[in-house]
């Protein structure tokens, strides 16, 4: 039998081969998010300052007919943008649960107990020097994980794979707490009518799933009337994105023995066919063959994981820098720095940096002791510790909750400010711990 020839690519091809070995690579996402934090801190700092504030405050109006809505390029990016990412968040979320690290109690007893800790202690820390007045409404800001960024740091380290994927277990369980903190903490004055709309909404789109309905097209009308009337409702319009996520089908309509004797059945008809020598157009016949094998390996594939595979890339190379790159953009002038020395701007600096990582590794300590959790096979404490300083990595969910907490834009400047340095600090702490510990279990153990 002749070895198949190699597929010829064609110029495009070519040209595209450099960004996507880019977009496949590991670290891509999080160098895309420090790419767009630099050059929104330059922008901000630069002579353009005035046009970087003006176009984010900028109206875009939609109307159909007598309805409309109005808001500024911020909050587009923040209610409307964001909300996707929330949305593939909550994707995540649902398949960690039935056929993740979180299915198995056992396996997820120490990311979420690592997870809450990482989540109270911060909280705590910001209390201790922001227990009242106008400030105390930003302990949800050192509670954030960004789970791009410390991901995208761990892969840099020679570190095992059960520190990987206990600190993605960690981080999602960190998601399901900060998107609770959002809906509860940081909601408006609820309009009950908009938001029973939301809730009957979501309603339609469970009873889709059970009725058996698989195309995304409907769930994403549902969605958008979902996030058009959360977002009337005072709650935040990125927890339409979650809960939406929860609706989405999860199973496949055959299983993986039924794809692996219809695929070979199909493969034995397309050469029984004859399979034309180079590229030309295929038959009838073949091209029926061609299609059933491509319906075959949608019904194998689940909507969940097609709808999180086809949005991962748009939240990953799109959604994320540009949030990033409207929300990092804070004045660093001597005025803006002094700041950092403010109650508010300490509580989210110590918060991330010794808060984040004395939660996690506090409460996986007591977990293991109390043998109600147990360490990951080569893994111990210290790479717990390490895990914990990445976690302190708030970033763009800090950031997003900190226009959340505070209206003023003195505030919210000041409060981006101190993520953005204490996010720094728990890298730079994190990255040498890490060095530290790599060395000590193998990668891949």
């Amino acid at each position: 039998m002749k070895p198949a020839r190699a597929i010829e690519e064609s110029l495009i091809d070519r040209l595209a081969r450099p960004f996507q070995i880019f977009a496949a690579h590991k670290l891509s996402g999080a160098v895309l998010l420090l790419a767009a934090t630099v050059v929104a801190v330059a922008w901000a700092n630069s002579p353009w300052a005035g046009f970087y504030h003006h176009w984010l405050q900028a109206e875009l109006s939609f109307s159909v007919g007598p309805f409309g809505l109005s808001k500024s390029v911020s909050h587009w990016i923040a209610d409307g943008l964001m909300g996707i990412f929330f949305f593939v968040v909550g994707l995540e979320i649902k398949r960690e649960l039935l056929a993740g690290e979180l299915a198995n109690p056992r396996k997820a007893a120490l990311p979420v107990i690592a997870a809450v800790g990482g989540m109270v202690v911060p909280a705590l820390v910001y209390f201790a020097f922001n227990g009242n007045g106008e400030f105390a409404r930003g302990w949800g800001i050192p509670m954030a994980t960004d789970i791009a960024f410390a991901l995208g740091i761990l892969a840099v380290f020679p570190v095992p794979v059960s520190l990987k994927i206990f600190l993605t277990a960690l981080a999602i369980v960190d998601d399901i707490g900060a998107i609770i903190v959002v809906a509860i903490f940081y909601a408006d004055a609820i309009a009950a009518g908009s938001l029973l709309i939301g809730a009957l909404l979501l309603g339609v789109s469970v009873a889709a799933n059970v009725i058996g309905v698989r195309n995304p097209i409907i769930y994403f009308l549902i969605g958008c009337a979902i996030w058009l009337a959360f977002s009337k409702s005072g709650v935040h319009a990125t927890l339409a994105g979650v809960l939406m996520a929860f609706t989405i089908p999860a199973r496949t309509i055959i299983n993986a023995q039924q794809l692996h004797d219809r695929t070979r059945t199909l493969l034995k008809q397309l050469r029984d066919t004859g399979l034309p020598a180079d590229r030309r157009l295929l038959t009838s016949r073949q091209h029926h063959i061609v299609l059933s094998m491509e319906q075959l390996t949608d019904h194998a594939a689940a909507p969940l994981q097609q709808l999180e595979h086809a949005l991962m890339p748009f939240v990953t190379f799109a959604i994320l820098p540009l949030f990033a790159l409207t929300n990092a953009g804070v004045s660093l002038d001597s005025e803006a720095l002094s700041l950092l020395a403010e109650p508010m701007s300490l509580g989210i600096i110590l918060g991330l940096v010794v808060g984040k990582p004395l939660g996690i590794w506090l409460f996986a300590w007591a977990g293991v002791k109390l043998r109600v959790a147990e360490l990951p096979k080569g893994i111990n404490l210290l790479h717990v510790a390490s895990v914990g300083c990445l976690a302190g990595v708030g970033f763009t969910m800090s950031l997003f909750i900190a226009t959340l907490a505070f209206e003023e834009v003195a505030l919210v400047d000041a409060a981006k400010t101190a993520v953005l340095a204490g996010s720094l600090l728990a890298t730079l702490i994190g990255s040498v711990l890490l060095l530290l510990t790599a060395r000590s279990v193998p990668e891949g153990a």
